[in-house]
């Protein structure tokens, strides 16, 4: 595929979308904030896209300087794309964006594919709003389990915002709830302090953020 076309236009944000303004590009982006992925592993986490738009995405994004690609050393001998500190900074473009069509989350739809950890920007958002955005934070959800880096700064150029999966060791926190509850929490029905009162989200762990969610 061609290089998308310039807007042409003397505005920040024309220049922003000729970036970035391609159907899945910001999508890709909210993968690698997990840190560096292999292609099949985006393509898993992408449902809907082909080979070939994911493929040309991911060489639109080299270009623009919004990831790298590298080669991981034996045993993995694999490529893995991550993100550069210019794509790393579109974290809170994306928090805006999903804090701003949160109210579009309304009850499942029968074709509506779910990934735990497309949860992880949401619940990232209510733990600072609750005071409890510090260490490690796992999520465990029916759909299964991510962990959060709670204190991932908006302003930071590095680090993974969330990973997939449980927590690496020990957390800091652990969040039992649902993806009705997490769809709640995104749209500012109910706080995170309210729903653990509430019994929706069950917290264990004795790290300060669990202990700042339990006397909420």
């Amino acid at each position: 595929m061609s290089p998308r076309r310039s807007y042409d236009q003397y505005c920040s944000a024309a220049r922003a979308l000729d970036a970035v303004g391609d159907r899945w590009t910001l999508l890709i982006v909210r993968e690698l904030l997990a840190g560096p992925r292999r292609y099949t592993d985006l393509h898993a986490d992408l449902p809907g896209v082909s080979t070939d738009v994911l493929a040309s995405r991911l060489k639109g994004m080299e270009r623009e300087g919004l990831t790298t690609r590298r080669r991981l050393p034996p045993p993995g001998a694999a490529y893995v794309y991550e993100l550069t500190a210019r794509g790393r900074g579109l974290l809170p473009v994306l928090e805006a964006l999903g804090a701003w069509g949160a109210g579009e989350l309304g009850e499942r739809r029968p074709t509506d594919a779910v990934r735990a950890h497309w949860f992880a920007l949401p619940l990232l958002r209510a733990l600072r709003e609750a005071g409890a955005a510090e260490g490690v934070v796992e999520v465990r959800l029916e759909e299964g389990a991510f962990h959060l880096y709670a204190d991932a700064a908006a302003d930071s150029e590095e680090g993974p915002v969330y990973g997939d999966g449980p927590a690496p060791g020990e957390p800091d926190a652990r969040l039992v709830l649902d993806a009705v509850t997490c769809a709640a929490l995104g749209r500012g029905e109910t706080g995170l302090r309210a729903a653990v009162r509430d019994g929706r989200v069950q917290v264990t762990g004795d790290g300060t953020a669990a202990k700042a969610l339990r006397e909420g």
